[in-house]
C-alpha cells in the first residue's frame, strides 16, 4: 500500500527537507526491516537525496542547476517550464532507501529533499515501503 504526502511549495524553485514525513510513514507503518521508495509523480519537480546539516549545499545545487539549465533560452515548450521539465529529468523522480530496526538508513548528513522547479503549488510525494519477509 502506498501513502501519499502533500508538500505545499511556496517559490518558484525550492528544495524541502521531507525525511521526517518519509520516516513519519515508517512509524506509522510499523515497518521495521525492508526498502522505502519515495517517488514523485510530477514532471516539473523530483526528489533526491543530499546533505542536510548545511543549507549551502542546498543552495550550491540550485545555484548550479540554474547555470547549466537557465531560466529563458530558446526552449520550444510553450508553456514556459521547459527549465523545470529539465531540471527534474536531471535530478530523477525517485529514491530507494533500506529500512533498519524502523529506521531510514539514512547517512550521518543525508536527507531527502523534494526538488520543486515549477511553484509554488501543492505537490504530491509517494511513499511506497516494502516490507522484508
Amino acid at each position: 500500500m502506498a501513502e501519499y504526502i502533500t508538500i505545499r511549495s511556496s517559490t518558484k524553485e525550492q528544495f524541502i527537507d521531507i525525511t521526517g514525513l518519509v520516516q513519519g510513514v515508517i512509524d506509522k507503518m510499523g515497518i521495521k526491516d525492508g526498502l522505502c521508495v519515495v517517488y514523485v509523480p510530477h514532471t516539473t519537480a523530483g526528489i533526491t537525496i543530499n546533505e542536510n546539516a548545511d543549507p549551502d549545499v542546498i543552495g550550491d545545487i540550485e545555484g548550479h542547476l540554474d547555470k547549466l539549465v537557465p531560466g529563458s533560452g530558446d526552449y520550444r515548450h510553450i508553456e514556459g517550464n521547459s527549465p523545470a521539465h529539465i531540471k527534474s529529468s536531471l535530478v530523477g523522480h525517485s529514491v530507494t532507501i533500506p529500512i533498519e530496526s524502523g529506521k531510514l538508513l539514512l547517512g550521518r548528513w543525508q536527507g531527502i529533499f523534494f526538488c520543486e522547479f515549477d511553484g509554488p503549488r501543492a505537490r504530491q510525494v509517494i511513499v511506497k515501503l516494502i516490507k522484508e519477509v
